[in-house]
């Protein structure tokens, strides 16, 4: 008991040798001194505090250092820095619909400033090397030889219908179809029975336009998109045709207001539907390459086009385009020269990585170029590039320039859809007699605000990746485009070995 009373005592002399004295006013306050257990734990509590703090503040700076590098490399003009932006992710569309990225390599397009000020030609462009184009409409029927090829037995699978959109086109057809002569008669689409009907009251509509610009949404793959900067005087000049397909109509009608005029004609904003029936193709793709390279043909009365895909939004006046792409230089074609690759065969493989056909396809289709001559692009060739960025085509609807959009359309239909892959190995056959004008990539994007698709779009052919494989499953095959793979070719392609690729950029 004794030595508990000891302890006590000791400790209250203890707390009150702890108490300090203060001054408060005139009097004075004791204060106790906070014990070490106390101040341990209020050191460890706002130390905790602040590591939280510091952390989240080094993890947001982290995520706003990543994203101003993904945005500096988006917009980077080096080549490795520009190849680490991914353009097809979900933050890239959305920092660009927010306004916060705008496309890569974009400067100012020297075109002239008022488009009430722009003189229209009074004459067309002379047409020196071809009189008359004309256009063979009746499909020829399968020949022997082609029937007896067991890959043509695969391909068609007992699902092809005749006649074809593109028509049965042979090689010596095609071969010749390459030889510029005064009077030519081609395939060129539109084959009868082969489908893409118009309807009558958007027929009679068309006739009317001599000035158009052009665009398409297929498979419900895009939302329209209102152009922008439009001069009232383009808007009376110019026919703003949307061609779409019945999926996309039903969709539009369905997330969008769609007008109906007097006659039945149907409007988005300022874009008038042109409805095509009875799609050509199994491939969504090859369908949008109807009217992006035929346009010629659907609108048969245009003497002036401008053509833009669904995605994108116009941001320059019409009339301004064609000032700076066809008149000021006299060209009757233009089209942007490709951000990333200037050869055939880097776009393919760039095709094959993305996976935008199947893998062994797109190598039959270059060893055919290959095998007919077809160099990689280099220096001393006389275009600037073998590879378009065929979003955005400017045309003056010339014979020379019909006959190298059927030439093109013919190859898209021929082999794969990939139409990039084809541009540059229709000039080179047509060995530099179809002038046009490349305009660089930096301008191209200064045309448009790019929006996302609405969805990914895929098709079965797509993920094949070998002929066997391809055997096995005919079901992925198309049945109406592509055939020109199937049907025996007329040489050895069996030693032809494509150029090898050294992969500058990513795939895009």
């Amino acid at each position: 008991m004794e030595n508990d009373f000891v302890r006590s005592v000791s400790s209250r002399a203890t707390r009150r040798n702890q108490h300090q004295l203060t001054k408060d006013g005139g009097g004075l306050l004791y204060t106790e001194k906070p014990s070490p257990e106390y101040t341990m734990r209020l050191t460890w509590k706002r130390g905790f505090i602040r590591l939280i703090m510091t952390g989240g503040i080094i993890w947001m700076l982290i995520i706003l250092t990543v994203l101003f590098f993904h945005i500096w490399s988006c917009q980077s003009s080096v080549a490795f820095f520009s190849a680490l932006c991914n353009k097809d992710s979900k933050v890239y569309g959305m920092l660009s619909t927010m306004g916060i990225v705008t496309p890569p390599h974009r400067c100012p397009i020297p075109i002239a400033g008022d488009p009430n000020k722009i003189v229209i030609p009074k004459k067309r462009s002379p047409e020196k090397l071809i009189r008359r184009l004309s256009y063979i409409m009746e499909d020829s029927p399968i020949n022997d030889r082609s029937k007896s090829s067991p890959l043509y037995r695969t391909a068609i699978n007992g699902k092809q219908s005749t006649p074809l959109f593109g028509g049965h086109q042979t090689w010596q057809q095609r071969d010749e179809s390459f030889k510029i002569k005064p009077t030519m008669e081609v395939h060129c689409g539109f084959m009868k029975g082969g489908g893409e009907e118009m309807d009558p009251r958007d027929v009679e509509y068309v006739k009317k336009c001599k000035f158009v610009v052009a665009t398409g949404i297929f498979d419900a793959y895009d939302m329209p998109h209102q152009p922008s900067n439009i001069s009232k005087r383009s808007q009376t000049l110019f026919c703003f045709l949307m061609v779409v397909d019945e999926v996309s109509l039903e969709f539009i009608k369905n997330n969008a207001t769609v007008k109906v005029d007097s006659v039945g004609g149907e409007w988005v904003g300022i874009w008038r539907l042109i409805l095509l029936k009875n799609q050509p193709y199994d491939e969504p793709r090859r369908n949008g390459k109807v009217p992006k390279i035929l346009t010629h043909r659907l609108f048969p009365q245009a003497e002036y086009s401008i053509w833009i895909d669904g995605k994108m939004e116009l941001i320059v006046d019409p009339l301004l385009l064609l000032e700076r792409y066809l008149w000021r230089g006299k060209h009757t074609f233009a089209i942007a020269q490709h951000k990333h690759h200037r050869s055939i065969y880097e776009e393919a493989d760039s095709n094959k990585r993305r996976k935008r056909y199947a893998r062994p396809l797109i190598d039959l289709h270059m060893k055919i170029y290959r095998y007919e001559g077809m160099e990689p692009w280099n220096p001393q060739k006389s275009t600037w590039s073998d590879v378009p960025e065929g979003a955005i085509i400017v045309r003056e609807h010339t014979a020379l320039s019909n006959l190298a959009s059927c030439l093109w359309f013919n190859e898209v239909h021929q082999f794969t859809p990939r139409d990039q892959l084809s541009f540059g190995y229709v000039v080179y056959r047509l060995g530099g007699m179809f002038k046009f004008f490349m305009f660089p990539n930096c301008e191209y994007n200064s045309i448009f605000v790019l929006h996302p698709h609405i969805r990914e779009h895929s098709s079965k052919i797509e993920w094949a990746k070998s002929m066997e494989e391809l055997r096995k499953h005919p079901e992925l095959i198309e049945s109406k485009g592509g055939l020109g793979l199937w049907t025996p070719y007329p040489g050895d392609l069996g030693l032809v070995v494509l150029p090898p690729v050294a992969r500058t950029s990513k795939a895009g």
